[in-house]
């Protein structure tokens, strides 16, 4: 996994973050309604393993979210990235 870019997440969410997992941070612009993100989000849950650490919403409508999983055991291997 190509290191994601800390310091653009929200304070705090960093601090929780532990080795044992993957993590993802990701940005879901306006134009995706609450419905829509809950279901994508529920497909990488479902098919990838991904769970909902964190979101934060803001005034303009858009989300970022924290998803992480267990790191697997073949630490040569690509994981797979939301397609979000």
């Amino acid at each position: 996994m190509t290191a994601p870019r800390w310091s653009r997440l929200p304070a705090g969410w960093v601090a929780d973050m532990s080795d044992d997992y993957e993590w993802v941070p990701l940005r879901l612009p306006p134009e995706v309604t609450r419905l829509t993100a809950s279901i994508r989000l529920s497909i990488e849950a479902e098919y990838r393993g991904w769970e909902l650490t964190r979101v934060r919403l803001y005034n303009d409508g858009s989300r970022r979210v924290l998803l992480r999983r267990k790191k697997s055991r073949v630490s040569d291997r690509r994981p797979d990235q939301p397609e979000l």
